[in-house]
């Protein structure tokens, strides 16, 4: 029986484990100890923080795993990398999951890449916070490089926001420097997609219903993209640049995006399936089980033949309550 490691054991996970289960796969539940759903379903459980590659490498190794995948949870992307590159499985490299998992060193690349993103600047303290604000027009985002849902992402209007702000960004990060980053005004967007082998299987943008707070939170997704029909081939274009960019490949693919006077910018990208419903998003959208192809696609099984048949392009929508 192949034995597939998840990261996560929370209710966003628990499609995946019982997909599995159902294509007869054992599962290894990974996460520091709780109250977690997902560890009364698993076959085995393994009590290791997700963000530590080395602790995940040496849980893999001994639960004797065949693949390793999440969904919906940037924290553990990094191991995936790692895990794959050091057992030899179908996955993210260990340099794409670290990419995915910093957002400075992930926009240095789209940089690199020519990917179109938001001008950047890395900061240190202070006194370069205070440089970085001389180049760059307000408003700016103040962005921790290695969280997600966003926390540690302020909004600033003015220098005297940007300043009070710097201490809760480097309160929530744990590195010791975060972003300075222009404010692109415009419409955000999601697409969802996924890679084997270099083939991309799908690739669908998505409308994206924000919660307007200090910072826009998605709390909804919808498909089809409202202008498919005239930027759809450019979010594509965007999103397989930024692919690139990163060396990504065999792995789910979220990317946050935005429009702004018929340019499409990539705010960021990360190798796993996004949340906030985008599996069933989706699963509806094609007519399959979208955690079937994310289980396949982690144990090197046929995942291709799953959007092989023509899409009903089922429109839906998604609203978090």
């Amino acid at each position: 029986m192949k034995k597939l490691m998840i990261l996560g054991a929370s209710y966003s996970q628990l499609p995946l484990y019982k997909m599995a289960k159902k294509l007869g796969i054992a599962t290894v539940a990974v996460s520091t100890p709780g109250d977690w759903p997902c560890f009364a379903v698993a076959d085995e459980c393994s009590y290791t923080d997700i963000s530590d590659p080395e602790a995940v490498l040496e849980a893999a190794r001994e639960h004797h795993i065949d693949g390793i995948t999440t969904c919906c949870l940037d924290a553990g992307i990094r191991s995936i990398g790692y895990v794959c590159e050091h057992m030899g499985l179908k996955g993210l490299s260990a340099r794409a999951g670290f990419l995915c998992s910093d957002k400075y060193y992930m926009k240095e690349a789209f940089v690199k890449g020519g990917v179109r993103c938001a001008r950047h600047i890395c900061i240190h303290n202070r006194e370069e916070l205070e440089a970085a604000l001389d180049q760059l027009d307000f408003p700016v985002i103040l962005k921790a490089v290695d969280l997600m849902g966003s926390r540690g992402l302020f909004r600033c209007e003015t220098r005297e926001e940007a300043f009070a702000h710097y201490p809760d960004t480097m309160a929530a990060t744990g590195r010791d420097y975060c972003l300075v980053e222009e404010f692109i005004q415009g419409q955000m967007l999601g697409c969802e997609a996924m890679i084997s082998n270099g083939k991309f299987l799908f690739c669908l943008p998505n409308n994206i219903e924000n919660y307007q707070s200090h910072v826009p939170t998605p709390i909804g997704h919808s498909v089809p993209y409202e202008k498919l029909g005239t930027l759809g081939s450019e979010v594509e274009h965007q999103l397989k640049l930024a692919v690139q960019a990163l060396g990504m490949d065999n792995c789910p693919v979220n990317c946050d995006l935005m429009e702004k006077d018929g340019k499409i910018y990539v705010i960021e990208i990360t190798g796993r399936a996004g949340g906030t419903c985008l599996p069933e998003t989706v699963s509806l959208y094609y007519d399959i089980d979208y955690y079937e192809a994310m289980v396949r696609l982690a144990l090197d099984m046929n995942v291709e033949s799953l959007f092989e048949k023509k899409s009903p392009c089922t429109a839906n929508l998604s609203h978090i309550l």
